[in-house]
Formats: C-alpha cells, structure tokens, sequence
C-alpha cells in the first residue's frame, strides 16, 4: 500500500521537469531557450525564503526551480497525445501544421516529422504547455504554482 501511495504525492526536492521541443535553427525557438535558461538560471542566484525580506527586488515568479529538458527531437504519440490535452483541440494545427485532430495530427507526424511546430514548451507536471514564443503565455506557465 505504501508503494502505491508514493507514487501520489511529489517528493520533496524534487524539481518540475519544463520540456522544450526546440529547433535549433530558428530564431523563435532560440528565443525561447535563452528565455527559460534565464528563468532556470534566476532560481539558482534569487535569495532564499528566509532572505526574501532583505531582497525587495526578487523576481515575482512563483515557481522558477524547475530541470530544463531540450528535446530537439518529436514528441513521442504518448507525449504528443498529452500536449493536445494540455492545449485544447483547438490548438492542434499550431503544434503540427495541417491537422485538426489528434488522429490526424499523429498520422501526419508519422508521415513528415518537419510538420511538427517548434518551439513548443511543456510543464508535464502541471499539466500545461504553449505552443509558439509567446513570452508573457511562457513566463505565465513558469508562474504556475506546482500542484500540491
């Protein structure tokens, strides 16, 4: 029983993991990563909680501790199959170019992987992502408290 309650709560310490599926030649994506290596890199040098009062100027974000992972490759289905939750039926051609569904948008993945839409960030842990580099959506999603 205890095995099988572990696995529902997070354990302490341990970080969100923030997927960027990145396209190292395009000037949107690289945006994108240097935005959340930043963000990343901010976490490490903020004051701590107990510090927090004598450092007025600590950036507001709620959630900043976080792994960065830098996939340059495509979404798993599995993994893509999640994004379309996260995002919203209505967002699947901004992920993969031409679909209107999931079926379709994995069929074309399957056929054409440049169909896929790069940069495209995910916060698995909380259930999230943005497709595109839209800056204020990305730092509202690092915003996100982690679940409790």
């Amino acid at each position: 029983m205890f095995s099988a309650l572990k696995g529902l709560f997070k354990e302490a310490g341990v970080k969100d993991v923030i997927t960027l599926f990145h396209a190292p030649n395009s000037p949107a994506s690289i945006r994108v990563h240097t935005l959340l290596k930043q963000t990343a890199g901010a976490a490490n040098s903020t004051a701590t909680i107990d510090q927090a009062s004598s450092h007025p100027q600590q950036s507001k974000v709620g959630r900043t501790d976080f792994e960065l992972d830098v996939q340059e490759g495509v979404p798993t289905s599995d993994q893509l199959t999640n994004i379309f939750e996260y995002l919203g039926q209505d967002k699947i051609g901004s992920v993969v170019e031409g679909a209107s569904s999931t079926t379709e948008a994995l069929r074309k993945l399957k056929d054409n992987g440049a169909l896929f839409q790069r940069p495209l960030v995910v916060d698995w842990g909380n259930g999230r992502a943005v497709s595109g580099d839209n800056e204020s959506e990305i730092l509202k999603l690092l915003q996100t408290p982690p679940k409790a």
